[in-house]
């Protein structure tokens, strides 16, 4: 199968992988986009972090339908393979096309996560002879580093109370909810004291991690949380523990994998490595079926200096006792999340410990409740808390008229549509918190690998979806 450029999605997708367009580097996607509207000579606005709205009048028939939103995201994840020599922020792509009908970048990431998405609201812009209501159509960026551009959308910019979202995938898949969230950052300040006693490094190795919402539920080991447990209950059982560093996670969302805490102790060796064994024997029995793999290992140091004491003790109160992992199930939902925090990143700075929450839930009460509770146990324990970047959720709701409409046309395609849950964040909960009474459906092509060199989009699927999409809109009057 060829990557037929005289298809109008084929086409624009084609000419977005020209352009780089990581994360915050989006201004000329962005300015493209909006040449492509006047070139159509369509109403649009353009703002301060390069977001895009295109509005497009209904077809005869349909002028006075009411209007639907259209959304995408302009930015993709930049990954490579160690051999390739790609930059991102001037070379465009590499597409090519395998023998069984898949579409890649050759070394690279695709960018089907969201050129699919942008490439179908450009050719459904572009159409003349497409039936279709009132559309509005929402390029949105920074959406792959915390749906930044999505939550600078306003009220007054939303024209609509019926969304497609098209950073979906699976052709015959949609999905109903997605959790809403904060960003919690817990800092520590530090005072050092001159220090004379051993030092050892504990080391939580072994775990398998994973995405904090797609696997949160999982009950997978917390390397943050774990090295807290083990050395708290050293110091229960009589052993004296004080903080030098501590360092686990590399991202909010991602659960981790590892830990290393530099401490010192007045205790011999043996008794440390006593209490350590003991406790790991008991973690490591709770993660038989979860994280088999893990391990704790004990490894002597050097420090001249300590964090004082009363400083650490506190510290380690905090880490140990701080609320984590899933929370709360779906009553509605079978097998979904519905509330759940992450201690992602422990980080020692030169004057401060700092620890990067993800906390996630669809409903808002949920989300205030968890924070409120890290907040009173900061307050009790001395460790400042700031909040930011907080997202609306996406609830799931038993009635919708456009996921019927999305139902039918998967149909009569000969398909059956999936319903699925989601406790990641989407920007559909950031619309759903603009307007409440938003009828939102996710929809696309079946892609796969995303975020990796590996990713793929199945051009059949390609060609079926867009079909499936213009039935959807033909529906909508």
């Amino acid at each position: 199968m060829e990557f037929d450029l005289t298809k109008p999605y084929c086409f624009y997708f084609n000419e977005l992988s020209k352009i780089p367009r990581g994360s915050r580097n989006e201004k000329a996607v962005s300015d493209y986009v909006v040449s492509f509207a006047k070139e159509q000579g369509l109403p649009y606005i353009q703002d301060a972090v390069y977001n895009v709205i295109i509005d497009k009048p209904g077809t005869p028939g349909y002028e006075d339908a009411p209007c639907v939103i259209m959304q995408a995201h302009l930015d993709m994840v930049c990954e490579k393979n160690n051999d390739s020599d790609h930059d991102f922020t001037k070379d465009p792509l590499d597409l090519y096309v395998d023998e069984e009908g898949w579409l890649h970048a050759r070394g690279t990431t695709l960018g089907a996560d969201d050129g699919m998405g942008v490439a179908y609201m450009m050719a459904i812009l572009a159409s003349k002879d497409i039936p279709h209501p009132p559309v509005s159509c929402v390029f949105t960026t920074m959406e792959e580093i915390g749906l930044l551009g999505a939550s600078a959308i306003t009220k007054d910019m939303v024209h609509g109370k019926r969304m497609i979202n098209l950073d979906g995938g699976g052709e015959t898949a949609t999905t109903v909810s997605s959790a809403g969230g904060a960003s919690a950052y817990m800092h520590c300040p530090l005072k050092f004291e001159e220090n004379t006693k051993p030092a050892y490094v504990l080391k939580i190795r072994g775990l398998l991690g994973g995405h904090s919402g797609a696997e949160i539920h999982k009950e997978r080991g917390n390397a943050n949380k774990i090295a807290a447990r083990i050395l708290k209950e050293a110091q229960l059982y009589g052993l004296d523990i004080t903080l030098v560093s501590f360092s686990g996670g590399l991202k909010y969302n991602a659960i981790p994998r590892e830990a290393d805490v530099c401490f010192v102790s007045s205790a011999a060796k043996e008794e440390l490595e006593k209490s350590l064994a003991a406790s790991a024997e008991k973690i490591k029995a709770e993660l038989e079926f979860s994280d088999a793999g893990f391990k704790a290992v004990l490894e002597t140091a050097e420090a001249s200096q300590a964090i004082a004491k009363e400083i650490s003790d506190r510290f380690l109160n905090f880490v140990f006792l701080m609320p984590d992992g899933f929370r709360h199930k779906s009553m509605a939902i079978e097998g979904l999340t519905a509330a759940s925090l992450n201690c992602g990143v422990i980080r020692t700075d030169e004057n401060e410990i700092v620890i990067e929450d993800l906390v996630r839930s669809a409903l808002a009460s949920h989300t205030d409740i968890m924070l409120e509770q890290l907040q009173v146990l900061s307050s009790l324990l001395g460790i400042e808390l700031k909040v930011s970047d907080r997202y609306a959720g996406w609830a799931y709701s038993e009635t919708s008229q456009m996921r019927d409409y999305l139902e039918e046309a998967v149909a009569e395609h000969g398909g059956i549509l999936m319903k699925k849950a989601s406790h990641g964040g989407l920007e559909c909960g950031i619309f759903k918190g603009l307007e409440p009474e938003m009828d939102i459906i996710t929809f696309g092509p079946i892609a796969q690998n995303s975020h990796t060199p590996q990713e793929r989009l199945d051009l059949a699927s390609f060609d079926r979806s867009y079909d499936i999409l213009c039935d959807v809109l033909k529906k909508c009057r």
